[in-house]
């Protein structure tokens, strides 16, 4: 499966999901940003509803707090939780 396909395939997550995962893995912004290979910029602009990040910037966000623990729900109500 090509990179593109494997990204596409990744649900999008919002900036309150955001926010709420780092506080949940107790990560900054500058960490995510180095554990998802983007800049600080991008996570601070993505936060705030200023920009939302290209659909890699965002699956590497996403990827990055996965594995940081985090499980996101992105049923009705998206949310965020700790993996069991």
């Amino acid at each position: 499966m090509s990179t593109q396909s494997r990204t596409l395939d990744i649900m999008p997550i919002t900036a309150d999901q955001c926010r709420a995962a780092r506080a949940i893995v107790n990560m900054d912004q500058n960490a995510l940003a180095a554990a998802a290979s983007v800049s600080r910029g991008v996570i601070i602009d993505f936060e705030t509803g200023k920009r939302t990040p290209g659909t890699n910037n965002l699956a590497a966000i996403r990827r990055a707090l996965e594995a940081a623990g985090v499980e996101f729900t992105n049923g009705g109500q998206p949310g965020v939780r700790l993996k069991k």
